[in-house]
């Protein structure tokens, strides 16, 4: 046999082998997640993208890869999927999972509903309370639930952007800043665990938009939405939120102490409608940043901020202010980077 013949005879098996490996990759990504029967509630919402959905269902662990999922919706034709709530199972087959979307079966009006708007800017425990006031569980056993180690330990191994920050027992809660604030829908009968993965799920397509941004960052996710969380209590517009992200980026980098009054409303768990004692301004929790020793970011997040002002922290304002005053009542900030000025703008709208 010459030469050019066992060439073109390796080249030939070596495609065959790459087309068998390609085919046997591609089938096995169709292939359930795992072999335990694991119910998961599923949304499709109108107007999704079949990449979104494929998207969604990767991050639900439903599917092994969004791409294979992507080219049987192509191949076989399911193209249909309908908007609807879900029952689908991890130990479901991909084929069996777009089936189930494609023919729409929706679980019924039996099972029902309600839903929830979570404002930017509130509290883990304002969350919780509204999870306890509009479906079946109880305050009291979910406040303590949200907060178990081992269970934060279980959604660190399936979110990317939750760490072993919030594990820190300093916290007052660990998921505190990582719920996004949006309209949920839930079932009456909802598991807290499911309630959380849903709002982890849209938390998680909110920061994949800035990801890269807060991988090249040199702060963490979890100082960067501790940072997003002030800026959300501080101001009321994306062009205010910049410049309190910039004041805290100068105080940082100046080693001088924040000295923001949300913070101390966070730490002593004060409505920000009640006014501040001296006690509370004195009082040394890991979030005070009204301390005059306290030097450097709060343990964590004050609030759950919107994608703006965790937007305002990866791009902050192109200023020089050192101080800023938020007037409560009319939501304007003022700025400045002249100390006395400052104290101008406590006596006039303080």
């Amino acid at each position: 046999m010459s030469k050019k013949k066992k060439i073109i005879i390796i080249v030939i098996s070596t495609i065959i082998i790459l087309i068998a490996i390609l085919v046997g990759t591609y089938f096995f990504s169709l292939t359930a997640t795992s072999n335990t029967p694991e119910t998961v509630e599923f949304t499709v919402n109108q107007g999704d993208s079949k990449e979104t959905i494929a998207e969604n269902l990767k991050n639900a662990k439903l599917i092994r890869s969004k791409y294979a999922t992507l080219v049987y919706i192509l191949l076989s034709g399911n193209t249909n999927i309908q908007a609807g709530e879900y029952e689908l199972d991890r130990s479901m087959s991909t084929q069996d999972i777009i089936s189930i979307l494609v023919n729409g079966d929706i679980i019924g009006t039996e099972r029902p509903a309600t839903r929830i708007t979570f404002k930017e800017g509130i509290t883990l425990e304002e969350y919780m309370r509204l999870l306890a006031e509009n479906t079946d569980l109880e305050y009291d056993t979910i406040i303590a639930e949200v907060n178990d180690p081992e269970y934060l330990n279980t959604l660190i191994n399936d979110y990317w952007f939750l760490t072993e920050d919030i594990l820190n027992s300093d916290l007052y809660y660990g998921l505190e800043g990582y719920l996004y604030p949006e309209t949920y829908d839930f079932y009456i009968d909802t598991t807290l665990d499911a309630a959380i993965r849903k709002m982890l799920d849209v938390t998680d397509l909110r920061l994949s938009e800035v990801r890269a941004q807060i991988e090249a960052s040199d702060y963490s996710v979890h100082d960067i939405l501790t940072m997003a969380s002030i800026a959300e209590k501080e101001a009321v517009n994306a062009e205010d939120r910049a410049k309190v992200a910039q004041v805290i980026y100068t105080r940082l980098d100046m080693g001088m102490n924040l000295g923001m009054d949300v913070t101390t409303y966070y730490g002593v768990r004060k409505d920000m409608s009640e006014a501040l004692t001296t006690v509370d301004l004195n009082d040394e929790n890991p979030y005070n940043t009204r301390v005059a020793s306290f030097i450097g970011l709060p343990v964590g997040p004050i609030c759950n901020p919107s994608l703006e002002s965790i937007e305002a922290v990866l791009n902050p304002s192109d200023t020089d202010y050192i101080y800023f005053f938020a007037d409560i009542l009319t939501g304007n900030v003022y700025f400045t980077n002249d100390y006395n000025e400052f104290l101008e703008f406590q006596r006039l709208y303080g």
